[in-house]
């Protein structure tokens, strides 16, 4: 990405081929610029305020009719002067309004270049920033509430709770320090410090914990559909979709490969994986389709085990195995044959459905979306939902083990302090915070505890 910080910047804000297009500047001439092609005055506009006018070309012709919307710096998504142009949705209208603005000055934007202009602004931190990119693409309730709770800054507030109350920490090793010639002398009490540690630490861990159930909830809770051969697998697929996705036959072997799709069930994105039915054969093509069945059942978040008469014992075990560390749902399948009931374990849910009828699916459908150990949707709770954000969690969890494992072996304050530094780094390589330095430990010191005057 260009470093040109100073240009200012242009580019299409909404999808071409609508009936209204908006066209985005942004920096320290954006208004000027606009001015420049627009019939109004813009100079003395105020910030937030909508002006109707017509934009004209070099020659003083119409290129259309418009309503340019002001914003003064600092009230802005980027935290510049800004200026939307409302335009008329044609290409032809929308390209001669942007080659009009470059020719004033003005430079194309790059991709994301808005919004990291807003995080170089302070409008945001860096884990909103790339909450902006999942909102954008979130097509459900559950990717909605995820991205707008990271957005709105729900994940930063708490990495700042958690960093001051580590910076204070560090802080009162740091005094230590400077009374070393005290060696008796303890600002830092070791046992409030090794209790506070370990909350801190249950706290990221139980953050970190967390991206598994947001990683699903992102990209899609996976559901692979496995069973014995002709047991309506691929029906009830479609069933599931709603619509003839799989290819239905009575014939054995019929699906080979995994068919995937999605859709959404209250909120909450799916993504449905029919399988190959799990048999004993020779046929090669037919195996390979079975080994994928069982690696999509090994990455599966939850396993819908279909079956159409009473599993055996070996059978059962073998699910359990497989699906083991998932959810397991039991569907019996040709309920409207007739049946006897099949009697499972009682920690296999079994739902009895009609796959080809409908009859039982939507039952099906909710226990799926209200049986699993998600986060409701209108909870407050923080969801990881970001590897990146994983990943320094966990390093932030192995520093603070090594400040606890330090404490119990009376390591001095020096090493002490240097973990925690560690530790609060950590959480700030998540929100792009600047790491933490002496004069802010300084800072910290002084502004928490009196020594003398």
């Amino acid at each position: 990405m260009s470093n040109h910080f100073n240009d200012t910047i242009t580019a299409l804000a909404t999808p071409a081929g609508g009936a209204i297009a908006v066209i985005r500047l942004s920096g320290n001439h954006a208004i000027e610029i606009a001015q420049s092609i627009f019939s109004r005055d813009l100079s003395q506009a105020k910030g937030g305020t909508l002006h109707y006018g017509e934009v004209k070309d070099e020659q003083g012709a119409t290129v259309d009719d418009v309503v340019v919307s002001v914003y003064k710096a600092p009230h802005s998504y980027t935290g510049e002067d800004s200026v939307e142009i409302s335009c008329h949705g044609s290409r032809y209208i929308i390209q001669r309004i942007l080659v009009l603005l470059q020719a004033h000055g003005a430079r194309q934007a790059e991709p994301g270049e808005y919004t990291k202009r807003a995080f170089l602004n302070g409008k945001m931190d860096l884990s909103q920033a790339e909450a902006v990119a999942d909102l954008i693409a979130s097509t459900n309730a559950a990717q909605h509430r995820l991205a707008m709770s990271q957005l709105k800054g729900g994940f930063s507030k708490e990495l700042a709770t958690l960093r001051e109350r580590l910076l204070k920490m560090t802080s009162l090793l740091e005094l230590e320090l400077d009374f070393s010639d005290h060696e008796d002398l303890e600002f830092a009490d070791r046992s409030e410090l090794n209790a506070l540690a370990r909350e801190i630490d249950d706290r990221i861990v139980s953050l970190a914990k967390s991206f598994q159930a947001g990683k699903v909830l992102k990209a899609g809770i996976p559901v692979a559909i496995v069973g014995k051969t002709n047991v309506g697998k691929s029906t009830l697929l479609n069933a599931l979709l709603g619509e003839e996705r799989a290819i239905v036959s009575d014939i054995d072997g019929t699906t080979r490969d995994t068919i995937e799709d999605t859709t959404t069930l209250d909120g909450i994105l799916f993504r449905f994986i029919d399988t190959a039915g799990l048999r004993k054969t020779t046929d090669k093509i037919e195996n390979i389709g079975i080994a994928r069945a069982l690696s999509a059942a090994e990455k599966a978040y939850v396993v819908m085990w279909v079956i159409d008469r009473q599993p055996t014992e070996e059978e059962i075990n073998n699910m359990q195995a497989l699906s083991a560390g998932k959810h397991l749902f039991a569907v019996f399948n040709k309920a409207d044959l007739p049946h006897e009931s099949p009697v499972l374990p009682s920690d296999i849910p079994c739902l009895e459905i009609s796959a080809k009828d409908g009859h039982g699916v939507a039952a099906l459908e909710k226990a799926i979306s209200t049986g699993l150990d998600l986060p409701e949707l209108s909870s407050e709770d923080v969801i990881v939902t970001n590897a990146r954000h994983h990943a320094d969690l966990m390093h932030a969890h192995e520093d603070l083990q090594r400040v606890v494992t330090g404490l119990a072996a009376g390591l001095s304050s020096d090493l002490l302090a240097e973990d925690l530094r560690l530790v609060i780094d950590d959480l700030a390589d998540i929100t792009g915070q600047d790491r933490i330095t002496p004069q802010e430990t300084l800072n910290n010191i002084f502004s928490h505890f009196c020594i003398g005057k």
